[in-house]
Parts: C-alpha cells; structure tokens; sequence
C-alpha cells in the first residue's frame, strides 16, 4: 500500500520541478497528485502556492500549447481547441490562443499539408484523392470551410 503524501514542502518542490520542466496547466497538475496520492488539503494549498509563484498560468499554457501543437504537429484550430477544453482551460484562454495563431501562416501550412498529402494519396480518381485529403486536414483538426476553399483553389489553378 502506498503511503498519502502529507507534506507540503515535499509536495510542493516536486510540483515545483515539475511545471518548470515544462508548461503545465491545472488539470495536468491535479492528474499528476492523484497519481501521487497526495492528500486533498495539502493539493489545494500545493496547487493555490503554484499559481501565486506563476509556475502555473493558464493563458500561457494555452497560448504555449497551441502555438507549439500548430507550429509542430501542424495541427488545425478545431483539434487545439477540443484538446484545450479536454484540459479545461477557460474559453477566454482558448479563443486568446487562438487568435495568436497567424492566419497567413495558418493558410500556407494548410497548402503545404494538401500539398504533401496529394501526392502520396492512392485514389481512382481526382474526385477520391480530394475527399480523402479533405478527410485528411479534417481529421489533423482544420475548418472544413477552409479546407475546401483551398482544395477548390488549387483545383482550379
């Protein structure tokens, strides 16, 4: 049986090393306390200590987390905003981050992914290759109204 961790100082460094290793958000945090069965009052007191010292913050982590999971993984806007909410941060937080995504940008990697994917799609025909890209940029989190207005584009470039 593991033991309760019942002091905050403990408690409080090993969260501490945690969020300065990397951003984190509450809901990380509060995860992170029942995989260390960290005692309800001292989680609070713990969790209250980090947002005072700034180790965590929510609009940060949420302007982090898209920036990174866009600039990275080349997520859409829909797939950060369904996995900011899964980490229940505000809307306000999400919509901040969001908005700091540079929308020219946004448009060149989407064509750069429709690019990359058109060629190495297996289709019968034009028509299966353009659903299965769309498909595609659906999935990784895009607009479906962007999608097809750059799918429409390059068809008639």
């Amino acid at each position: 049986m593991t033991a309760l961790l019942f002091d905050f100082d403990i408690v409080l460094a090993k969260a501490q090393k945690y969020c300065a290793y990397q951003e984190r958000c509450q809901w990380e945090l509060e995860k992170k306390f029942r995989d260390w069965q960290v005692d309800e009052d001292i989680r609070d007191e713990v969790l209250a200590e980090l947002i005072m010292q700034n180790f965590i913050n929510e609009e940060r982590f949420a302007g982090q987390f898209a920036s990174g999971k866009f600039r990275i993984k080349q997520w859409g806007k829909q797939k950060i905003k369904i996995e900011l909410k899964k980490r229940q941060i505000s809307a306000y937080s999400i919509n901040k981050a969001l908005e700091a995504i540079d929308d020219e940008e946004y448009r060149v990697t989407l064509q750069s992914l429709i690019a990359k994917k058109s060629i190495n799609i297996q289709a019968k025909n034009d028509f299966e290759k353009t659903q299965k890209t769309a498909q595609y940029l659906y999935s990784k989190g895009y607009e479906n109204e962007l999608i097809w207005e750059m799918l429409h584009k390059i068809e008639n470039e």
